[in-house]
């Protein structure tokens, strides 16, 4: 039977939402050189797996924080999703912005939230966690309860995991970088020596790109 990380993993891939290039890597805007790139802005063009991520999302969020109240989105990748969550469990939603707007209310956090308010936000994809986790403090400093966020990918790097556990919040996502991994060999879409490299990227991110 198949996992859900594996049958996300196959949804990512497919529609290449997340591309892997090992010999020609991409730049990331922290400056960070990678073999792999994850958009998963792409997802929503798909009705197929918007409906998928949906439910699925909308799931671990009921089956992980039951007590939840509202759903947050972190802008702008997760604001699709996170809307789609919070219709499908009949939630309020608001997105938060990653710095506040230069006019007008200059809010950070776009929406209602009401005082108090238990929130699962909703992420595209963790790789350190920094903004993340900046969305969840912006909620706590707005007054209300971060019980948990979930996502549709993580990187599963130890500063990230360090991080969560610090902020004391729990992350749950639908798959991994070691599904992604697994996958993308079962599929040829990497070779064993690719495997190897992505392995090693993963292990020291920032010192990897240096020899490119």
């Amino acid at each position: 039977m198949k996992t859900l990380e594996k049958f996300t993993a196959e949804k990512l891939l497919a529609i290449r939402a997340i591309k892997l290039q090992p010999s020609n890597p991409f730049t990331w805007a922290s400056g960070w050189k990678a073999p792999i790139y994850c958009d998963n802005r792409k997802l929503i063009s798909y009705p197929k797996i918007r409906t998928f991520l949906k439910i699925e999302l909308s799931r671990l969020v009921i089956e992980h924080f039951p007590d939840v109240e509202a759903i947050a989105g972190v802008a702008t990748g997760a604001i699709a999703t996170g809307i789609l969550v919070a219709d499908a469990l009949g939630l309020p939603f608001v997105y938060i912005r990653s710095t506040p707007k230069d006019h007008g209310l200059e809010n950070l956090i776009e929406g209602e939230l009401k005082p108090n308010s238990k929130v699962v936000v909703i992420e595209d994809l963790i790789s350190t966690g920094s903004s993340s986790l900046k969305a969840a403090e912006a909620i706590r400093r707005d007054g209300s309860e971060v019980i948990g966020m979930v996502a549709n990918f993580t990187y599963g790097f130890p500063v990230a995991t360090n991080a969560f556990k610090k902020a004391d919040i729990e992350l749950i996502t639908l798959t991994n970088y070691d599904f992604i991994l697994d996958e993308a060999l079962r599929i040829n879409y990497i070779t064993e020596d690719d495997l190897v490299t992505l392995q090693e990227w993963r292990s020291n991110p920032e010192q990897w790109g240096k020899q490119f």
